[in-house]
């Protein structure tokens, strides 16, 4: 999976260092190719000799060579990487990240690579839970880069806590399975609507319910991870995306979300339907809040438009379209009526029924079933695991 793979790994000031020489190893045996990047600082905790030998290159740390008289292109080593690792990453070269201070050819390839970007801060306790070193990782997952979070345990000042970088058989399982996952879906476009809708009745009020969001952004992720291009229409939630396969389009009502949805599909090649979507709106949405009286006030609603019939009756042979069932009764029935009705390749049930599943938690509990009526059970899990359960049969049908 790794054989001919160029991995450049940036090594920056930090007692872990000691951790890299055995990654570039693993790395090496697997057939991949290696390119390692030093800070000068990095050089007081693992030498440039030991990595040059074990990754069979030289090692870089300055963008001239007046030795040999070589240029050390940032640009033509960022662009040429598959992956960028930057382990261990004090919290002094995070911040420079973070702001895209680029004051070494270390930080320089990280500003202009096109590759995923992997970051493994290692620091001390203290240092690790300050509210810069916080913001700053954020910052730097919010650009796309993907966090290897530090372990809790012994650290070199003595104290125990969170700050010690990952082991390197850890790293190494995370980037092999990186590449494992450039499936059928690379380079795919997909849709993937989520979150709720909130249906206005007045400047105040309005419908909604109580979807989070949290397993539409899930599938997304796992879609993006795995190479897709990915349309994401979002209703009203408080989640953000972090990788730049990502692009975000923010909605508020059905119609909305029906007028994003009927455009980008046609050009898609998958659809993951798994907004919670209003099934009617008011009538009429008035202009001012709506005073309060002594009697009681009725609301007229109408049908919304159903954005997943719609696609289903656009859909060509060679799209693949997926649905979400959430039924209290008759669920199997229900889901296998929506599944036939709205022309699926397959659907997504979870019952409310079902503890920990559902709306507003961060596990659920689904079945799948298939147009031949084929029906896959799986057992309550965090709804990152479940979007790889999803996003798994997506990748069988798409092959």
């Amino acid at each position: 999976m790794l054989k001919g793979k160029n991995i450049v790994i940036g090594i920056t000031a930090s007692i872990a260092a000691y951790k890299i020489p055995l990654l570039v190893r693993l790395l090496k045996k697997e057939g991949a190719k290696v390119q390692i990047l030093l800070t000068d600082s990095a050089k007081d905790f693992v030498t440039p000799l030991t990595l040059s030998v074990l990754s069979e290159n030289a090692v870089l740390s300055e963008p001239y060579d007046y030795e040999t008289g070589s240029w050390n292109s940032h640009v033509e080593l960022g662009n040429q990487a598959d992956l960028y690792l930057l382990a261990p990453l004090s919290a002094n070269s995070l911040a420079k990240m973070a702001g895209g201070i680029a004051d070494n050819l270390l930080l320089t390839t990280y500003l202009a690579a096109k590759c995923p970007v992997y970051f493994a801060p290692a620091m001390d306790l203290d240092m690790f839970k300050h509210p810069s070193t916080q913001k700053n990782i954020k910052i730097l997952q919010s650009y796309g880069n993907h966090l290897i979070a530090p372990n809790e345990g012994e650290l070199a000042s003595g104290l125990c806590g969170a700050g010690r970088m990952e082991e390197p058989e850890i790293i190494f399982e995370i980037i092999n399975n990186f590449f494992k996952k450039k499936t059928p879906l690379s380079n795919k476009k997909v849709l993937v609507s989520a979150g709720p809708t909130y249906e206005a009745i007045d400047p105040v009020r309005f419908i909604g319910n109580h979807s989070s969001g949290l397993m539409g952004y899930s599938i997304a992720e796992e879609l993006a991870n795995r190479g897709a291009i990915v349309e994401l229409v979002s209703g009203p939630t408080s989640l953000s995306v972090s990788s730049p396969n990502i692009i975000k389009t923010n909605v508020v009502s059905a119609e909305e979300m029906y007028n994003s949805c009927i455009k980008k599909f046609p050009k898609c090649d998958i659809a993951v339907m798994s907004a919670a979507v209003a099934d009617y709106t008011p009538e009429k949405v008035e202009n001012s809040k709506i005073k309060k009286k002594t009697t009681n006030l009725s609301l007229k609603l109408k049908a919304t438009k159903d954005i997943l019939a719609q696609l289903g009756n656009q859909k060509n042979d060679d799209q693949i379209l997926i649905g979400f069932a959430l039924e209290t009764d008759s669920e199997i029935n229900n889901a296998k009526k929506k599944l036939k009705n709205k022309n699926l390749d397959f659907i997504v049930l979870n019952s409310l029924k079902d503890k920990g599943a559902g709306f507003k938690h961060k596990t659920n509990k689904i079945s799948i079933i298939d147009k031949k009526g084929n029906t896959s059970n799986f057992n309550l899990k965090d709804k990152s695991q479940v979007a790889i359960d999803i996003v798994d049969k997506i990748a069988e049908l798409a092959k």
